[in-house]
């Protein structure tokens, strides 16, 4: 029997070992559908994705400031984040072109040459014989058992979670860029509230004053007034920091040394007219943490079925050729070619107690993988619910604060007339005013806060249902 006939009964036999006991090394990973969610989560991915859902709309269709736009367009070019990100896929690119070439066989040429000479009497020397071999040595592993494929099909699914990675990266980004421009305009409103109001209590604090000397009033009203005027200028303080952080991290997002942003006060964001949560679980399909974790369990799956391989032997085929003039003991010349052909058939006899360890291992941290990804769809339903409850009550207490504030302006305006006429027809002092105008800056404060959340929430929900397809 030549060797090449050996080898093939050898894999003939081996091979059908390995179909009888693991077959499924060879199969694709298909997530499991054995719990109610996983089931949910198949059938969710099945369907079809509706374009018009908020979470699949283009950031640009959420986000239409012009001024906003242009700031995530900077940010998606500069940010360094998201250029890591995108690096990271080109490593994982380069790994699966290097786990895809494992299946070609290896070429080595190693050129030798050497000259050996014989001393004679009177320090002559003669016999000097020039030896050269120019081989050319191929080696050829044959993935029988899938050891190789296990470690494609890992590489592949790893070069597709790098992209998701980069999609989450791009998408936090967006809504970092997005919040900070929210979060710079809402501040700059309330630092122009706050020193309009500072403006006009400075001028309030003397006219307490000339009351007091007037005998309308007393010296612990202008104490109290002066120390509410203080306590606007503190205010005024801890906005300036305020501001001064969200505009730096609004440079650092962007890409840029920390600067000062015009953004224009009292911006706000709501949600598209067609507005469309879309079935939960798609949406929560479409979100890329969620696919990531997805491959990361596909990695598991292959780094198991490699474990399982690993029992099985591996075959290779190995093949030397090239021109030489040394032929054993004889030195010819001109060199003459030279073939040698061999496969080898590598059993792993005395590890099988090391192949065992290795497999429980990588069983039990596939299992921890799948407990992972159910968390990440229990947690990505949670900020989806959350957003959704977050928008709904927020949008409504904006629409009591609207009323509150009417009805604190009109209470201002009601004091002011009763202080004016306090002298004829009223007991009103110029501390009631003063306190009617103390609790309109509280409330307006608390409006303009809850326009802020109101985006905040929409750029929340957008992220928890995927944050664009785009």
């Amino acid at each position: 029997m030549t060797i090449s006939n050996k080898i093939a009964s050898g894999v003939l036999a081996v091979a059908f070992a390995a179909t009888a006991t693991g077959c499924h090394i060879y199969k694709k990973f298909d997530m499991p559908d054995d719990t109610a969610l996983t089931r949910e989560y198949v059938e969710a991915k099945a369907a079809e994705v509706d374009s018009t859902s908020l979470g699949s709309l283009p950031w640009q269709q959420v986000f239409t400031d012009p001024a906003l736009q242009d700031l995530i367009n900077q940010a998606l070019e500069n940010n360094t984040d998201l250029k890591n990100a995108k690096l990271n896929i080109d490593v994982a690119h380069a790994n699966m072109l290097g786990a895809r070439l494992s299946y070609l066989p290896s070429v080595a040429l190693a050129p030798q040459g050497a000259n050996a000479a014989t001393s004679l009497p009177g320090g002559d020397w003669s016999n000097k014989n020039w030896t050269y071999s120019i081989p050319l040595s191929v080696s050829w592993e044959i993935d029988v058992f899938g050891k190789i494929l296990n470690s494609k099909r890992s590489a592949e699914a790893a070069y597709q979670m790098s992209k998701d990675y980069e999609q989450a990266v791009r998408s936090q980004i967006i809504g970092g860029v997005a919040n900070c421009y929210y979060a710079v305009s809402t501040l700059t409103e309330q630092l122009n509230l706050q020193r309009a109001t500072a403006e006009s209590w400075a001028e309030s604090v003397e006219t307490m004053k000339a009351v007091k000397e007037a005998g309308n009033t007393t010296e612990a009203a202008v104490v109290q007034s002066t120390a509410q005027y203080y306590s606007i200028l503190a205010s005024i303080r801890d906005l300036e920091t305020s501001l001064e952080e969200a505009n730096t991290t609004l440079s650092l997002l962007i890409g840029t040394m920390p600067q000062s942003w015009s953004i224009k006060p009292g911006q706000s964001l709501e949600l598209p007219a067609d507005f469309n949560a879309g079935v939960p679980m798609v949406a929560l399909a479409n979100r890329p943490d969620v696919r990531a974790q997805e491959r990361q369990l596909a990695i598991a799956y292959y780094t198991t079925n490699s474990a399982r391989a690993a029992f099985y032997p591996s075959l290779s085929i190995t093949a030397n050729g090239g021109f030489t003039n040394s032929l054993g003991n004889m030195i010819f010349n001109p060199g003459k070619w030279f073939v040698n052909l061999a496969g080898q058939l590598t059993a792993p006899l005395f590890a099988r107690g090391q192949n065992i360890a290795r497999l429980k291992a990588t069983k039990a941290q596939q299992e921890q993988t799948m407990n992972t990804f159910e968390y990440t769809i229990m947690k990505a339903s949670g900020e989806v619910s959350n957003a959704l409850t977050a928008y709904s009550n927020v949008t409504a207490k904006e629409a009591l604060l609207r009323k509150q504030v009417d009805c604190m302006t009109q209470a201002v305006e009601i004091t002011q007339t009763l202080f004016i006429n306090s002298a004829t027809n009223y007991n009103t002092t110029y501390l009631e005013v003063l306190t009617a105008q103390q609790n309109l800056l509280g409330v307006q404060m608390g409006f303009i806060n809850c326009g802020l959340a109101r985006s905040q929430a929409v750029i929340n929900l957008y992220q928890s249902l995927g944050g664009g397809a785009n």
